[in-house]
């Protein structure tokens, strides 16, 4: 019986009832979860316990896959995400993607900023303001300022990831997506990405998947611990941490199995 408390902040993300099959496979099996509006959530769990694959049901990224069939339902703001309404590049403009492996466009650092904004037709004269105040809120601006046409492949990794988030912000979504952002990176990037976070939390509801225990204490509000396919566990991250109800959670963040 997995534990999951009563918490009086407003839901962004409401899962209820989803089941996920890959074919025959049972990839997610009855998740039910709140993320909370402005917070930080971690998805903890062992590797292929259906984290990611969770994760990217939030922004549709499963639509092209064939093999897909889910029940139940997901909720942004009070709508099913998955009514046929809902069209999916209006849907990620709201909730943005940052991918583990840092993924700038092979373009300058100025129009790696600017792609989305120009996809999704924000004014041409607003856009260079936008794509700075972008750089600002991943503070990146004051490394690149003097180097925004030169091609964004010549930067650091941690930089790149720094990009990828600017990127993502720059378009003004609600929720930002995060698998396992800082996996590649070294230690002193790992931080700025980690500080990074604690000041976007004030704008933005963010979801970060990570294997890193230690990170997802120092960063989340939440934490949900998943195993198999199911939610086991989730709860405010100290409890999680600290005093969990489930003796699977208990034994995963102590690093008995995993």
């Amino acid at each position: 019986m997995n534990y999951i408390p009563e918490v009086s902040t407003k839901k962004m993300i409401d899962v209820s009832n989803l089941n996920l099959y890959f074919g025959t496979q049972h990839a997610l099996k009855e998740i039910n979860l709140g993320i909370r509006e402005k917070k930080i959530t971690a998805m903890i769990g062992p590797s292929g316990c259906g984290k990611t694959t969770l994760l990217r049901t939030f922004n549709r990224m499963h639509d092209l896959n064939t093999d897909v069939r889910m029940t139940g339902s997901i909720k942004i703001n009070n709508q099913n995400i998955y009514d046929q309404s809902v069209f999916a590049h209006e849907l990620r403009k709201k909730v943005g993607m940052v991918f583990q492996q840092p993924n700038p466009f092979v373009k300058s650092i100025y129009e790696n900023v600017a792609y989305g904004l120009k996809i999704h037709e924000f004014p041409k004269k607003e856009i260079p303001a936008m794509v700075e105040e972008a750089l600002r809120k991943a503070s990146l601006f004051d490394e690149v300022k003097d180097k925004l046409h030169e091609r964004a492949s010549g930067l650091s990794g941690g930089q790149q990831q720094r990009l990828c988030i600017a990127r993502t912000i720059a378009v003004k979504p609600e929720i930002i997506l995060m698998d396992e952002p800082c996996s590649a990176l070294d230690p002193i990037s790992t931080h700025k990405i980690e500080d990074l976070l604690m000041e976007l939390k004030n704008q933005y509801t963010i979801v970060i998947v990570t294997h890193n225990m230690e990170q997802a204490s120092r960063v989340s509000d939440f934490t949900a611990f998943m195993y198999m396919g199911s939610l086991i566990e989730f709860n405010e991250t100290e409890s999680i941490f600290s005093s969990p109800k489930n003796i699977m959670t208990e034994n995963y963040v102590n690093g008995h199995f995993g």
